[in-house]
Formats: C-alpha cells, structure tokens, sequence
C-alpha cells in the first residue's frame, strides 16, 4: 500500500496514539506529544514503515536527525533504506571539528552543529525532525547538508 494513499489505514491509527497537551509549551500552543505513540510498537513501526515507503528507491544517501526526536525516528529510516545517519546537534554536543549553522525561533535564537565532512556534495539528503513551527530548524538543517533553500 502506498505511503501516500488517503485511505491507508495506519494513518488514523498513528494520529490516535499522538496526544495532544494544550497551552505547552507556553499558553496558545498545541503541542503534538509524540511519546505516547511511541509507548505503541505497532504505531511506532508503522511510523517508520510510511517513511521507509514513501522514500525507497528516491536515492536518499543520507538521512539527517535533528536533535532529539530526529534521533528517534532517522536511524531507524536510514538502516531499512540503505542510507547513513547524521546527527545534527545543539552547540558543543559533538566531538571534533563541526561546523554551525544558527537559526531563528519563534522565541529567540539557536544553533545546529554537523560533523565536518559528513555529508559530499553529491549526496542527497532527508531531514528527519517532529514538527516544523516557524521552519528555521529545518531552514539551518538544509544550510548544514548543503541543500539550496
């Protein structure tokens, strides 16, 4: 079954066991728990498996977690498509020579690190994060790997 057909029956599953927690982190968001689906290991794995689906055979040579629940769900998808997993991390977490990419939130500012020469040019890569809110995560993940905004 496809990983993007409508009628696929994981899907309202998977939505299901993800809770929704009012007003957090701060008051007027609807912060989307994903640790309850992940008490679920039918729910997890069918988690994996859409992605797994939908990015097979797309020549995806690397897959990127973005610091902390892309640690959860891209080693997983890297291993089952034949791909390798980078970390992307928060300032100082990673030994040796990294390179930075600093980003705006909705709340001031942060920073990502990726190990220097982790990803060639010529590789072609998938971001794996929880949520995009205002995209600046995603946007200094893209800088990192190289990959034109």
């Amino acid at each position: 079954m496809s990983a993007l057909s409508d009628d696929d029956s994981r899907i309202p599953a998977i939505k299901s066991k993800i809770r929704v927690v009012p007003n957090f982190p701060k008051p007027g968001i609807m912060f989307q728990d994903i640790t309850t689906l992940l008490l679920d290991p039918k729910a997890f794995k069918d988690t994996i498996d859409l992605f797994v689906e939908r990015y097979t055979g797309k020549n995806i040579s690397v897959v990127a977690g973005i610091e902390a629940r892309g640690f959860i769900f891209g080693p997983p998808i890297a291993l089952a498509i034949g791909a390798k997993f980078i970390p992307l991390r928060k300032p100082k977490k990673l030994p040796g020579e990294v390179i930075s990419e600093k980003y705006v939130l909705e709340y001031g500012t942060d920073c990502l690190e990726m190990h220097v020469g982790a990803v060639e040019p010529d590789e072609r890569a998938l971001v794996v994060d929880d949520l995009i809110a205002t995209g600046g995560t995603l946007c200094a993940a893209m800088n990192l790997l190289g990959i034109p905004l």
